[in-house]
């Protein structure tokens, strides 16, 4: 276990999967800790620093008025330090460099096998190596040994995974690592994350911890496959009492809420908390006030009685956990405090990393006046937004349906797809962004992620935000984001029943294998984005005004589509013809052995919807046929494409759809990423290619 306090970034979620964050100062080196308080400042923040937006207070409706809108601002990008420049060898010798590791996150590995925490973080790794390609991430190694030793220990815990070769470990130092085994995350810009280098050695299953810290990291489905909307019970368990006497039994505070909290004598923000916790317990009525249990995670019992009664805080049964199977069954081994949260019932409301001061206290405030059945305050953001898990606290159906929505994982999209750092993007998946106190790229703040209450219901919702949808009209609201250029063929009614509390409430009943499909098939790509109402006319028809790019897509593989499956005995299978052939089954559209041959293969219609009402007589020319260099390539064009090219079919195709769009374009106007290919790159990005661009040259 590593020192007296661990930096904790706190984002507390209740109900799904406790998150593992990086603990305490991610990396002893100087120039890391400093990177760690610039770059993750609103991720690491809760455990060292005071938030810089004003506190939460009860909220004040008679002075609520929903805040202007305000642009976002042209410097809101995220200023990070890149990954040192660095050339070297694989561990067979071949030439690499860290330049190689640009357009794709990479979380690096670095291990010398004789390390005893080595073994530890390779099985943390290696259960998540497989979940690479589906989720748009590289693994790299950075060997701390001779390249001999270095691939047994690779091929000793089933890691197929191309590693430098840095015995002198010299991009350790560079970096500002100081131990022999790390993990470090960059975006695929090249800029650093995410660190750690000090890894739990206590505990039944310390690689379950790391992993877990991991698929936090990574935005990858929990490791226990948790329900988003289930409580767990509370892990039970038996302890031997500090102050002596019968053992504690955990089944023995049911009927009544609970405060477990783990935690170090030592620590100053365990004694902030705790001194929260001592107030703000007094003020609730004492039949219902919930039971403060402590866990201490000090190795030995002396000094932990005297420190805490010379804090004034000594008003709490203290446990002990010597072997860490507590620690284990809460997954607890990474820095404190670590608060759970117990309802009568026994069962976890929420999970809280570190403390981060006002944020927490209000949260908590809250949280637990509840489990006392008490009135719950109000304690909104006074200038900012607030964020789910405050509304969630008094909004707990609303925020149970909300997790069964796209909306619940819009943020997570964007870092898959590496388009977290652009601003346009980032405005549709997060809340407030370019206003007062909202979402900002360059200070990131990860209870502001995902299109949330606020998102719909403005800041503070009808506390503070009466005018912000009046009646209920939220049609305006949806297509400020839900617009031609984003949303193709969106209609409020029918989109309206994916998102609402009401239609989705019956969904909390169905058993939880039955909501994760049902999470799985709105997060597939829509089948039914283009018009329908049109009948089909073949690509020759579009051929007389488009002649260019006729040309241009009878080269290209899509106009050859339905012979592949010819030559493969598969031109009367329904299933496949219909991502071969244009319209199948549609108006006009094509029809099993029959043709007709201007619609076989994917033509002109197969993207940009069905031509009869665009090559008409005196038709309209616009507005009667999909354009699509006007589209988003992430919101429209890859919904288009990824109706075939899906994952059955086309593994990782969503992430490489700007290549291949690219390599068969017909087009003459430039596509939506094709212009913000032409600006200029963040900052952060800009100076890690200068400075490999220079190391190259001193290289050569």
């Amino acid at each position: 276990m590593r020192g007296p306090c661990a930096l904790r970034g706190v984002h507390t979620r209740a109900r799904y999967s406790p998150p593992v964050r990086a603990p305490g100062h991610p990396f002893a080196g100087p120039s890391f800790a400093a990177l760690a308080l610039v770059l993750l400042g609103a991720v690491l923040a809760g455990g060292c620093s005071e938030p810089d937006s004003a506190p939460l207070a009860a909220a004040d409706a008679s002075a609520a008025e929903p805040a202007a809108a305000a642009p976002a601002a042209a410097s809101d990008q995220r200023r990070t330090r890149p990954l040192p420049a660095f050339e070297g060898h694989d561990l067979d010798g071949a030439a690499w460099s860290t330049a190689a590791l640009l357009g794709k996150r990479t979380l690096l590995f670095g291990f010398d096998p004789q390390a005893e925490s080595a073994p530890v973080v390779a099985r943390a790794v290696a259960a998540i190596a497989d979940e690479r390609a589906k989720n748009n991430f590289e693994l790299a190694g950075v060997a701390g040994a001779d390249p001999a030793a270095a691939r047994s220990f690779l091929a000793t815990h089933g890691l197929a995974l191309r590693s430098f070769s840095d015995p002198g470990r010299a991009l350790a130092r560079r970096i500002g690592i100081s131990r022999p085994v790390w993990l470090l995350l960059t975006d695929a810009q090249g800029n650093l994350v995410y660190g750690e280098e000090y890894f739990p050695d206590e505990g039944t299953d310390p690689a379950a911890v790391v992993e877990r810290g991991l698929r936090e990291q990574l935005r990858l489905p929990g490791a226990d496959g948790a329900d988003p909307v289930s409580r767990p019970l509370a892990p039970d368990f038996s302890a031997e009492r500090l102050a002596g006497g019968e053992r504690f039994e955990l089944a023995s505070l049911r009927g009544k809420g609970a405060i477990l909290m783990f935690f170090l004598h030592t620590c100053p923000h365990c004694h902030e908390a705790l001194r929260f916790l001592k107030g703000v317990l007094a003020e609730l009525p004492e039949a219902t006030r919930p039971a403060l249990v402590g866990v201490s995670i000090a190795n030995g019992t002396s000094g932990v009685e005297e420190s805490l009664r010379e804090e004034g805080i000594d008003f709490f049964p203290v446990l002990l956990d010597h072997d860490a199977s507590i620690r284990s069954k809460y997954s607890a081994l990474q820095g404190v405090p670590v608060i759970f949260l117990i309802d009568p019932e026994g069962r976890l409301v929420s999970r809280t990393d570190g403390w981060s001061g006002e944020r927490d206290a209000a949260l908590t405030q809250m949280r637990l006046a509840k489990l006392a059945g008490a009135r719950v305050p109000m304690l909104l953001h006074r200038t900012g937004y607030s964020g789910n898990e405050v509304c969630g606290v008094c909004h707990e159906s609303e925020t149970e349906t909300w997790e069964l929505t796209n909306h619940a994982s819009a943020y997570d999209t964007l870092v898959r797809h590496g388009a977290d750092h652009d601003g346009e993007c980032v405005s549709c998946h997060v809340v407030g962004y370019g206003q007062p106190g909202g979402y900002q790229v360059a200070q990131p703040d990860p209870n502001l992620e995902n299109v949330g209450c606020e998102t719909c219901h403005g800041r503070g919702g009808p506390h503070l935000s009466p005018a912000h949808a009046p009646g209920h009209a939220y049609e305006a609201v949806c297509q400020s984001c839900h617009n031609p250029e984003h949303s193709l063929g969106f209609e409020y009614a029918a989109f309206l029943p994916r998102v609402s509390h009401a239609a989705n409430r019956a969904n909390l009943a169905l058993p939880a294998p039955e909501r994760a499909k049902l999470l799985a098939e709105r997060r597939a790509p829509r089948k039914d984005l283009l018009p329908s109402a049109a009948k089909y006319v073949g690509s020759e028809a579009c051929q007389s005004c488009h002649a260019d790019e006729h040309a241009a897509w009878s080269k290209h593989p899509h106009a050859q589509a339905l012979a592949t499956l010819e030559a493969k005995g598969k031109a009367f299978d329904a299933d496949c013809v219909r991502c071969h052939s244009t319209g199948l089954g549609r108006p006009g559209g094509f029809t099993l052995g029959a043709g007709p041959p201007a619609l076989a293969g994917v033509g002109c219609e197969s993207c940009h919807g069905p031509g009869g009402d665009h090559v008409a007589p005196d038709a309209p020319k616009r507005g009667t046929i999909v354009k699509l260099s006007d589209k988003c390539g992430s919101c429209v064009i890859l919904q288009v494409c990824g109706a075939c090219h899906d994952d059955a079919n086309d593994p990782g195709f969503e992430f490489e759809v700007k290549e291949k769009i690219l390599h068969q374009r017909h087009g003459k106007e430039p596509l939506d990423f094709e212009k913000k290919g032409e600006a200029a790159l963040p900052p952060s990005a800009a100076v890690g290619l200068l400075e490999r661009a220079f190391a190259s040259e001193g290289a050569g």
